[in-house]
């Protein structure tokens, strides 16, 4: 594992619609891999393998889910508008790094009495987006100096690594950044067209990959993302998605699309010939980048490769690195043989 790298991608901000910051790690990171990088109007970045057909179009996100400042008030503490999906319950003395002319680390609350003083029905009361505020720990007159309505806000938190686990805010889908750029390495001999695309705003749509596989037309699409690893206290076992520990989760079905049946048969080929560890994942909500593939132009025959991941959406994502190594392994086997793939027949 790659932890150097795997920390600039996690601690880059880069909310939906704010990916600067996280395009510019990105881009320096693809060098040496790729022939070309290219950026697009969207501000997607491509790195660009020459090879023969099939083209092969590799998809993770760059941009993670975050938070615009929508009012400052008298007193300087900052109002939010969500940018993406939260569970508020998970929110609550969280740290946010606010990026106006300059960064300020805030602290985020809902906006209530202390605990001290709340009655038992007070206590009672789930806190909800439109009660959070921020509070950057400066005068009211810096705060109007420097930050405006419209500033992103990222949640910030140090990943903490052990030898077998690691966490994280953003792992959804620096993770998958991270799995994309490895396999890259690892299969420095491929003979496929390969466009390793980085994309923008899938928290708020799918919007970098559609428009992304729109200008490529690719052959095949491989979205690379995490999904939830439920394999938690009080869940329902049936239900669980994917179990940390059992390997690369292959896509069959989510609600943004059906994986092509020949690829996920392709890839539990590959993992079974190999000795790779995975398992067939159906997520009931949610999706990835192969949703907005898949639909491009007359449509691309697409599959996603998935990191089991707990506590998703939150600043405590957690993976496994064997999980990871097993994801790596399969997409380098992959794009080493995606030459050989026919899909038309």
């Amino acid at each position: 594992m790659n932890w150097d790298q795997l920390e600039r991608l996690v601690t880059t901000p880069g909310i939906s619609g704010r990916e600067e910051r996280i395009r510019a790690v990105v881009t320096e990171e693809l060098k040496g891999l790729v022939d070309e990088i290219e950026v697009d109007a969207l501000g997607n970045v491509f790195g660009i393998r020459r090879g023969e057909r099939p083209r092969v179009m590799l998809s993770a996100h760059m941009d993670s889910i975050g938070f615009l400042v929508k009012h400052i008030d008298d007193n300087g503490f900052l109002r939010i508008s969500p940018v993406g999906g939260f569970d508020p319950r998970t929110l609550v003395s969280q740290h946010v790094l606010v990026l106006g002319k300059k960064d300020y680390v805030g602290l985020l609350g809902p906006s209530s009495k202390p605990i001290h003083i709340l009655d038992e029905q007070e206590r009672k009361k789930a806190p909800s987006l439109e009660d959070m505020f921020i509070d950057v720990m400066v005068p009211a007159e810096e705060v109007k100096a420097n930050i405006s309505v419209g500033d992103p806000v990222s949640l910030h938190q140090e990943p903490i690594a052990t030898e077998r686990a690691f966490t994280s805010p953003y792992l959804d889908d620096r993770l998958g950044v991270f799995v994309l750029l490895q396999a890259l390495a690892r299969a420095d001999e491929t003979a496929c067209e390969i466009y390793a695309a980085v994309t923008v705003q899938e928290e708020v749509g799918l919007r970098g990959a559609a428009t992304g596989a729109f200008g490529i037309e690719p052959d095949i699409g491989v979205a690379l993302d995490i999904t939830i690893a439920g394999d938690l206290p009080g869940a329902d076992q049936s239900q669980q998605v994917s179990e940390l520990g059992k390997g690369v989760a292959i896509k069959v079905m989510d609600s943004s699309s059906i994986s092509d049946p020949r690829l996920v048969d392709k890839l539990r080929k590959l993992a079974d010939d190999n000795g790779i560890p995975h398992q067939l994942e159906i997520l009931p909500r949610g999706g990835t980048d192969a949703g907005g593939m898949q639909q491009a132009r007359s449509g691309v025959p697409v599959v996603t490769v998935s990191m089991p991941t707990r506590y998703v959406h939150t600043v405590n994502e957690m993976a496994l690195a064997a999980d990871v190594e097993a994801s790596i392994d399969l997409l380098a086997r992959f794009l080493a043989g995606a030459h050989e793939i026919d899909l038309r027949r």
